[in-house]
């Protein structure tokens, strides 16, 4: 387009501002828009994919038709700026802050501790907020609804969830009617007396009402405008793309045939992501929002036409209020679209995407598409030819995303005819998560019959997700039409139905045979439902048993239990410790003050890096062209290895790993180099103009099995024994040999990798604004790579937005790289990773290959096993040698085995390099122990509770390293849990549901940990401290832990406020910094508060002493007085505390050692409830009951075990890293990777801490808490198993079998091992290339 013309002035408001850009880009999202142009850095950007929620924001627009305000919520990171021209946009600063006032559901999240890294909770309070101002008093179901798009990794979504019910009208139905037995809130288990109220977490009495008045006005300058002004088309001209938003159809018809190949963009929830993450361009987006015809709904004598650009949440009020005004049997279409539009993405995504957008983008696994063409609908286009009809029928989709339409054809409309009398629709479909998630297959049915007869007229069956467009089974409807709906009719359509829907095995997505189950499942499942249709009818007399029906599974969050012991009666009101404070930044979090490292202002000239990755998994670098990204706009450096001043290669157990790789590469992700430019996006486009040119090498290794085969390992191997097992094994009963899979688990922390590197400008000192676990760390690395001494380098951590161990390693060498351009160009770099290159380039949790084999007597007691556990460790060495040690420490569990042996061994290999993750190899050793118990009970035919229990550690007790315990607290734990959770009367009423219900199952287990606390590392478990007292009495308090949400800065706070005996209010913690306390140890190993705790302690002591004299001359002073005294005393306010933590140590030679200083105990009972058909489950109910001494502050810890549980529960039945033959990971964002949300919460979700439980070895008698309960999340993967046997016992199966982690639908369903499973023919390995490699 000619540069004379000039682009529109868009103009809108922002929290009652009005902003106007002259020269709006339309490349811009109204993310980066708020961040980066108004400095509203509370709205976070987590994936920028609208997948994780963090950017939500409210938009509010007037609609001159109607006269009515309308509040909906979206994601910016997918909102074009240039679609808001008359909208007024709320974030999270307009609906209340510190400064002025904080609105009510910014204070209860915060207040019920629904936000630990805070870095969700922006998100969190503006989808609730919107939810409020379009329904003041919502419903349970309402607030699941608001809050499924939106990811939270810390807390495990109960606390958010708590907080928001406050604002319910109707108390919640209670949980008694989700799971079985007595119901956790009748108090009958409850030990406190009589006298004593149990202590609440929080008080919701003391919250403030909702006060609509202090909600911002809509802007009256926006109605004035919208109901005098015409419309005029608006144009904006962007650096590479033009946008032209029409306000007529007529000149929209012209605009796209004069463009055929102009996108039309409604809610940007296709197109958006294709430009993104596929570096899609088009020179020119039309925008058709304000063209009215499109959003026109016409009701007829058949049906109801409905504009294209109708959303999504528009369509579904309008079905919800079309089948209150007409009769049930007209209505059938109505509700199979209402139940699909409530599975489709989430409320964000439905408020913007498009009806005509859903069917235009024709993608294979549409959700809506099989509905609508079996429901007969059929779409209205127009073109400059002029309009047509076109059904939506098997011609329709004609391949990959593409229609039978002309590129210049528009469309207008969707036809949805009403249904007849006996006629019946039904939709299904199954995903990798419940809800917000691409479906595996979807599916959309209908069928009609004679009046009064079983005789089918007409059957039309759709599916998504069995090939490259939406599929009709014409054959299977053939092989039913004219037929009497009956068993023999439907046998033989199952039959003809596999043969016609024959996937084949390498198909794009995988899962080939569980889509070609669910594609029989679906229709077993229609059946069923049309037999009871015609049984209503009275068109047949003959009853299906009731346990062949199937019900949904049961969805609503019922009330939970969080039981702690109170403080002591003597305990001093102003003391803390104890007590379920809030986390300290908690309000600002949830207020979007508080500062993330991508929040700091940029300085001035500051550039962006964007770093280069490798696209082969071994190979030679050949070539290494950086001409054309370096003639790109704003691109100002590209930083190699040849730049690096000091070290470029970075030693570890003996193993090196380049900082950036030269001559050789290992592994797809490897950084290569790095582009600086002057914004984001230049740096990224200059990061895809870099050429790099390889050389296959031969063989890359990418399995545990092709490593072993190949012995590509990291040495040391290790090796721990007790006992003679090869002699035991002579004289058991029975022996078994099994093995077990696990796969990886990404980190998804919030915030992805970021740092900010600022020259000071002399003598080579540095800045660094980091997100790391680990500040002495980076500080080494960045002082190594630009070879100057350590005392030039300053590393600041003010928080992180979660870290999980995924911030320690791989973010220092970011670090080093982004140094190098800062020390080269002598600018400020600031390196944000992108949510799918930091999933590519950090590496993930180590899968692991586990193999047993188990000697034990007929009475279930295990005499002998021996283990061997290959873990995949990646390209370079990383922290897997660690991770093997305390697999191996392990592995005995709660479990006294009197021989007992195991071998890890960390497997090299050609995928980017696993490293630290929460449990750190914990959780990957104890369900291969746990596995084999339950494989022990199933060969026996004994419930596995009763295996576990005989063959726990009883009275004093010794670890297979030689180190004395004693397990009381565990027993306590594993008891009580039994107790609490009614384990006994539950597992009674699960078999009881079993027999009756025969295509869903229930299954129970209880699952118990021992863990080991603290560093095997000796000098990794010091600590210090640095203490100020300034002369008005305020405290500074700065220590060596860093806070990632696991509130170690509250729980440091607490610390100081009970030694200096002063309110936590006259206590500061600014940051973590490296210039304030030196040489810290990693904020890892659920160690950070044992150490800094005593470190804070230690100088707080020494402070308090200091200040005894003045106590003393002045005892009824206050406390600024003591001070203000002390200072003209000329006594020294500061301290620095130190804590030289336990000598701990391992001797592998000898095999003994005290590797940890004490250990944490739990146990967790779980009950889940399985559709065996489609392999999707609900956590019925939870019961966590865990040993952590004294609690230190029982929210914060409540908070810890309740995340680490909903993780856990992730790792083993949820998330999958999926590779691709060649080593590329395909999982790169929230779309691909399913992280648990909302809806996997468990119903009912009690914790217990254990009373009367002390520590003499950490600080006020507390216990570390941060990673023992993640492994607790198996009980999940336990129960599932436990389900699928009883599914199996129907088929005629019984004994051990395998089920690999993650229980996945799909390998839960295929377990299960129902008929219509066994009639899909398996693939057999190694005849065809699978889509993913079985990592």
């Amino acid at each position: 387009m000619s540069t004379s013309k000039q682009g529109d002035i868009l103009c809108f408001f922002i929290n009652g501002k009005k902003v106007t850009q002259k020269h709006a880009d339309p490349e811009t999202m109204l993310l980066s828009f708020l961040r980066e142009k108004m400095r509203l850095t509370g709205t976070k950007s987590g994936c920028g994919g609208g997948g994780c929620g963090a950017c939500t924001v409210m938009v509010s627009r007037y609609q001159p038709a109607t006269k009515t305000i309308i509040h909906f919520s979206a994601n910016a990171c997918l909102l074009p700026l240039c679609q808001l021209h008359g909208a007024a946009v709320t974030t999270v600063e307009g609906i209340g802050s510190t400064k002025t006032r904080i609105h009510p559901v910014q204070e209860r999240i915060a207040k019920a501790h629904g936000s630990q890294c805070g870095f969700c909770t922006p998100g969190m309070v503006m989808a609730m907020y919107t939810l409020l101002r379009n329904r003041p008093q919502p419903s349970m179901e309402d607030i699941q609804e608001a809050l499924a798009g939106n990811l939270c990794r810390c807390t495990g979504y109960r606390p958010i969830v708590d907080g928001c019910r406050t604002f319910c009208q109707e108390e919640t139905s209670c949980c008694k009617v989700n799971g079985n037995g007595n119901c956790c809130m009748n108090g009958g288990n409850r030990t406190d007396e009589p006298e004593h109220e149990p202590p609440q977490l929080f008080h919701k009495e003391e919250f403030l009402p909702l006060d609509p008045t202090q909600d911002l006005i809509f802007p009256p300058e926006l109605i004035l405008a919208s109901e005098k002004e015409t419309p005029q088309t608006l144009t904006f001209l962007g650096e590479r793309m033009s946008w032209v938003s029409p306000v007529s159809l007529e000149e929209l018809v012209q605009l796209k045939t004069r463009n055929p190949k102009a996108p039309l963009v409604m809610g940007n929830t296709n197109i958006g992501p294709d430009i993104k993450f596929k570096g899609v361009l088009h020179p020119l987006i039309i925008s058709p929002i304000r063209v009215k015809e499109l959003f026109e709904v016409t009701h007829t004598s058949n049906g109801v036409w409905v504009g294209a650009g109708c959303t999504l949440a528009e369509l579904r009020s309008l079905m919800e209020k079309l089948v209150t005004q007409f009769p049930e049997e007209k209505t059938e279409l109505f509700r199979a679209l209402i139940q699909q539009l409530g599975n489709l993405g989430s409320v964000q995504i439905r408020n913007v995407a498009s009806l005509g957008g859903q069917i235009i983008s024709a993608y294979p696994n549409s959700d809506l598409n099989p509905v609508l063409s079996a429901g007969k609908c059929k779409v209205s286009v127009v073109s400059n030819g002029g309009r047509r009809e076109v059904p939506l029928d098997q011609d329709f989709f004609v391949s990959f995303c593409k229609t039978v339409l002309k590129p210049e054809e528009i469309i207008v409309s969707v036809f949805i005819p009403f249904t007849r009398k006996g006629e019946f629709v039904r939709v299904f479909r199954q995903a990798p998560r419940k809800e917000t998630s691409f479906a595996t297959v979807t599916s959309g049915m209908r069928v009609f019959f004679c009046e009064g007869s079983r005789v089918v007229q007409d059957v039309s069956i759709y599916y998504g997700g069995m090939g490259a467009t939406t599929v009709s089974a014409a054959k299977t409807c053939a092989a039913i039409a004219s037929r009497s709906w009956d068993d023999e009719t439907l046998t033989r359509a199952y039959d003809v139905l596999l043969d016609e829907l024959d996937l084949p095995p390498s198909a794009p997505g995988g899962k080939v045979e569980f889509r070609r189950s669910l594609s029989l499942s679906f229709l077993f499942k229609f059946n069923l439902e049309v037999l009871q249709k015609l049984r209503e009818m009275e068109v047949i007399t003959d009853e299906l048993p009731s346990r062949m029906q199937i019900q949904p599974l049961p969805r609503e969050i019922g009330p939970s239990l969080q039981e702690f012991q109170h403080v002591s009666k003597d305990q001093s009101e102003q003391d803390p410790v104890g007590r379920p404070i809030m986390h300290r930044s908690a309000i600002s979090q949830a207020t979007g003050e508080a500062i993330y490292c991508d929040d700091m202002p940029p300085t001035d000239g500051e550039l962006f890096l964007s770093v280069v990755t490798s696209a082969r998994a071994h190979a030679k670098i050949t070539g290494l062209d950086v001409s054309e990204a370096l003639k790109l706009p704003g691109v100002v450096d590209v930083i190699t290895a040849k730049d690096i001043p000091g070290k470029r290669v970075r030693s570890s157990f003996g193993y090196d790993e380049e900082v950036l790789a030269q001559s050789e590469v290992s592994c797809v992700g490897q950084m290569v180099c790095a582009v600086i430019a002057d914004t984001r996006e230049h740096a990224k486009r200059g990061a895809y103009a870099v050429k790099i040119s390889y050389k296959d090498l031969p063989d890359p290794v990418f399995t545990t099995e092709e490593a072993v085969e190949k012995s590509s390992f990291f040495e040391p191997q290790r090796t721990l024994e007790r006992g003679n097992v090869t002699e035991a094994f002579k004289t058991v009963d029975q022996t078994y040999e099994g093995e077990i899979k696990m796969g990886g688990q990404e980190h998804f922390y919030m915030e992805t990798q970021s740092m900010l590197v600022v020259p000071v400008g002399e003598e080579t000192e540095f800045n660094l604004y980091v997100s790391t676990q680990w500040p002495a760390l980076t500080q080494d690395v960045v002082a190594e790579t630009l070879g100057i001494p350590s005392n030039r380098v300053t590393c600041h951590v003010k928080r992180m937005g979660g870290a999980f161990g995924g911030k320690v390693t791989k973010t220092s060498i970011l670090a080093g790289i982004t140094s190098v351009a800062a020390w080269k160009t002598n600018r400020a770099v600031r390196c944000v990773l992108e949510r799918g290159d930091d999933m590519l380039i950090t590496g993930a949790r180590h899968p692991v290959l586990g193999k047993y084999k188990v000697g034990f007597m007929k009475d279930g007691r295990i005499m002998a096993a021996d283990f061997q556990y290959y873990t995949n460790a990646g390209n370079t060495v990383d922290e897997s040698l660690l991770v093997v040690d305390k697999v191996v420490l392990h592995m005995d569990n709660a479990y006294n085995i009197p021989n007992l042996r195991g071998c890890a061994a960390a497997c090299r290999t050609n995928l980017p390099s696993n490293t630290a993750f929460r449990g750190f190899g914990v959780p990957q050793s104890l369900l291969v122990v746990e596995n084999m118990i339950n494989d022990v009970a199933l060969a026996l035919g004994r419930p596995a509770d009763q295996i576990r229990e005989l063959n726990m550690y009883k009275g004093p007790s010794v670890t297979p390293y030689k180190f004395e315990f004693s397990p009381e607290n565990m027993l306590r734990c594993w008891e009580e849990c039994k107790m609490k959770a009614e384990f006994n009367a539950r597992r009674g009423a699960a078999d009881q549901f079993n027999l009756q219900n025969r295509w869903k199952k229930r299954g129970m287990s209880i699952i118990p940990i021992k863990y080991g606390i603290a560093f095997a590392e000796s000098f990794l478990n010091q600590a210090a401290a640095l203490v100020h007292i300034y002369k008005d009495g305020s405290v500074l308090v700065t220590h060596g832990g860093t806070e990632m949400g696991q509130g170690i800065h509250t729980k440091m706070q607490q610390v100081a406020s009970r030694e200096l005996h002063i309110p936590p209010s006259k206590i500061y913690i600014s940051e973590t910094s490296t210039n304030t306390v030196p040489n810290t140890c990693p904020s890892a190993a659920s160690f950070g508060t044992d150490a800094n705790g005593m470190a804070v302690k230690d100088a707080c002591q020494m402070l308090y002493q200091r200040l005894k004299p003045m106590r003393e001359k002045n005892p009824k002073g206050s406390w600024e007085k003591w001070v203000n005294a002390a200072f003209f005393e000329k006594i020294s306010l500061s301290a620095t505390g130190f804590y030289r933590g336990l000598d701990l140590y391992m001797d592998w030679e000898k095999m003994e050692g005290q590797p940890y200083a004490y250990f944490t105990y739990g146990a967790c009972c779980s009950e889940v409830e399985l559709d065996c058909l489609t392999g999707d489950y609900r956590t019925v109910r939870t019961d966590i009951m865990v040993d952590i001494g004294r609690s230190v502050n029982p929210s914060v810890d409540i908070g810890q075990i309740e995340g680490a549980f909903l993780q856990g529960l992730g790792l083993y039945t949820m998330e999958e890293l999926k590779f691709s033959p060649s080593g590329l990971l395909y999982t790169r964002g929230p779309s691909q990777y399913k992280i648990p949300a909302m809806c996997d919460v468990p119903l009912c979700f009690n914790v217990y801490l254990l009373s009367d439980s002390d520590n003499p070895h950490a600080i006020y008698s507390s216990k570390g808490i941060g990673e023992p309960t993640l492994f607790l999340g198996s009980s999940v993967f336990f129960a599932i198993k436990d389900a699928v046997a009883a599914a199996r016992s129907e088929s005629g199966l019984a004994g051990p079998f395998t089920l690999n982690s993650p229980a996945t639908p799909e390998r839960a369903c295929l377990a299960c091992a129902s008929p219509l499973t066994q009639k899909v023919p398996a693939s057999k390995p190694g005849s065809f290339k699978p889509w993913a490699l079985d990592i």
